[in-house]
């Protein structure tokens, strides 16, 4: 009969998926920092006829803070991006297979629809239990960093002061866009993937290994896709979670219309190109980790042998 395969234990996804998750945010951060600083800016129409500096590009800024600031200011924020990516690729993909599970057909399959809405479901997991306190946290950090004189020393002393000053509710600002986000880019990166890997695998002689080529170009691709749709969500996140934002936004809908009032419909889509480099990268290399974590798991899992039936 056919061999059937017993589910992977819930501690190797998540395991696997905070490996991915850390081994990402340390590769990947410098385009991280690049598109939250493009997203602070003042982008207002008209601001530099006003004194303030015309917004930089991507290269400028990079260049312009490693000039001044040093290389290590463009690693400011990354221990709790670190912190807050491990956790969050572990969610993401430990939910993922448990929505997964549940939303299997009758012949055992989740595709289409299906995997959409599992990878809807982790993300909004993940936002409202990593993701949303540890990227307002980095929000925080790298836009106190601007300042002519910086307040936070550091992570540990950044999180006790924002706590103090603002309470628990200060690390959950912008939970909201932080988890319609979360949800339509796991949604969308998910979608692809299991879509692009079923049709790959179609291709495929039955029971090849898949390239780690084309599990990285892939997961390049589905990054891509979910940068250009999910991009107005990420700006108005990181709106909400600046330094300034309980003065200037009344939530979630009153931040998205003025940044569309004062900086205009394109300003929706400031810092796609770095984040467009972090996330295809991004989409790469989490997956291929993820696939190759798991497979070494599986190696050496004496139950994950096939049982005959």
């Amino acid at each position: 009969m056919a061999a059937v395969k017993r589910k992977d234990p819930a501690l190797y996804t998540l395991t696997a998926g905070s490996v991915a998750g850390a081994i990402e945010a340390m590769i990947t951060y410098p385009t991280e920092f690049v598109k939250t600083q493009l997203q602070l800016q003042d982008g207002t129409k008209g601001a530099a006829r006003k004194g303030v500096p015309a917004p930089k590009g991507p290269i400028d800024i990079l260049v312009s803070t490693v000039r001044t600031q040093g290389v290590s200011a463009v690693y400011r924020g990354l221990s709790a991006m670190v912190i807050g990516n491990t956790a969050k690729a572990g969610v993401r993909f430990f939910a993922f297979e448990q929505f997964k599970d549940l939303l299997k057909d009758s012949e055992g399959k989740t595709t289409g629809a299906r995997s959409v809405l599992a990878g809807l479901g982790a993300g909004m997991t993940e936002a409202l239990l990593v993701v949303t306190p540890s990227e307002t946290i980095k929000t925080k950090l790298i836009h106190d960093g601007n300042s002519a004189k910086p307040q936070y020393k550091g992570l540990i002393h950044g999180v006790q002061s924002i706590v103090k000053a603002e309470g628990l509710g200060g690390i959950y600002r912008g939970v909201i866009p932080v988890m319609a986000r979360q949800g339509a880019n796991s949604a969308v990166r998910f979608g692809v993937y299991s879509t692009l890997n079923d049709f790959v695998k179609s291709k495929m002689e039955p029971g090849a290994k898949m390239p780690a080529t084309y599990t990285f170009g892939i997961g390049a691709i589905a990054g891509i896709i979910t940068v250009y749709t999910t991009m107005p969500l990420d700006v108005v996140k990181t709106k909400m979670q600046g330094l300034n934002a309980r003065q200037l936004y009344n939530g979630v809908f009153d931040c998205g219309w003025k940044v569309f009032k004062n900086e205009g419909v394109l300003s929706f889509w400031s810092g796609a190109t770095p984040r467009l480099a972090r996330l295809s990268m991004s989409g790469g290399i989490v997956f291929s980790i993820y696939e190759s974590t798991m497979t070494v798991f599986r190696r050496f899992d004496e139950d994950s042998t096939p049982i005959r039936t």
